[in-house]
């Protein structure tokens, strides 16, 4: 029942090429970013990732995209990562758009068992309709796009047919694990953490705690250790910001002491 492994160099060296990853994660907040560093080292390659937003710019899976590692990714949001952008326009990565709660249900359903679901979400538009650009040639011509699906009709209301996602490979990042697997998200970290879990065949989570099994109470249990695999303590480094905003302090002697100069923007845990 123990599973905590040595290293994050150890927890993904089966990790094949043409693998198939599901990362948790949204922009920099949660996201496993110590088993993307060593599976970078790793040198797996040709790899599809499911991800939010598959990193920002040398950052997260970005260092992977930078690396030439990701073939495909199935996200939501591509509009913070530049090198994404030029990558997929350029016939280098295959890119299939999917509505963000859609995504996150249809990770859900991989890990429940549930082949399939109809959403409100799309309907009307290319995303039921298809028509989005999936693949690019090297001249910046679209060579692929995304395939109509199945509309219908509920109690007067159209739905559109979408398929479960699974995968290879689930990466988390949770700020406390026991050693049976079973974890807790920092707040906003538990955003598409534990639906990657849940859809991951081999689930592997990065931890800032770990605990002894009994120390997490069961209701406050985000994934349950059935769904994870492989453990690996981390601790609280390697998180970083993903946007920073300042502002000059108008009266310093209205702000207390201890909120200093700047705000910031963004949850890194």
């Amino acid at each position: 029942m123990d599973k905590v492994v040595g290293s994050a160099a150890e927890a993904v060296a089966d990790i094949r090429d043409g693998a198939v990853l599901a990362v948790g994660g949204f922009g920099l907040c949660g996201v496993p970013i110590k088993l993307i560093d060593a599976l970078l080292e790793q040198g797996a390659s040709g790899l599809t990732t499911i991800s939010n937003n598959c990193g920002v710019d040398d950052q997260a899976l970005g260092v992977l995209l930078y690396a030439g590692r990701i073939s495909r990714t199935i996200s939501s949001f591509v509009g913070g990562n530049k090198e994404l952008a030029r990558l997929y326009l350029s016939g280098q990565l295959t890119v299939e758009l999917t509505p963000q709660g859609t995504l996150a249900e249809r990770l859900r359903a991989g890990g429940t068992g549930i082949p399939a679901f109809y959403t409100p979400t799309g309907v009307g538009t290319m995303v039921a309709d298809g028509g989005i650009p999936v693949h690019y040639d090297a001249d910046g011509n679209v060579v692929e796009t995304s395939r109509p699906k199945e509309i219908r009709e509920f109690d007067g209301r159209q739905y559109v047919l979408e398929t479960a996602l699974t995968a290879d490979f689930g990466l988390v990042r949770a700020a406390v694990g026991d050693r049976h697997g079973n974890l807790v998200f920092h707040e906003s970290a538990r955003n598409f953490n534990p639906l990657a879990g849940m859809a991951g065949r081999v689930t592997i989570a990065e931890v800032e705690e770990l605990v002894e099994p009994g120390e997490i109470r069961p209701e406050d249990v985000h994934l349950p250790g059935v769904f994870v695999n492989r453990v690996v303590v981390v601790g609280p480094e390697g998180k970083g910001i993903e946007n920073r905003t300042t502002r000059p302090r108008t009266d310093r002697s209205a702000a207390p002491a201890a909120a200093g100069d700047e705000a910031t923007e963004g949850d890194a845990r």
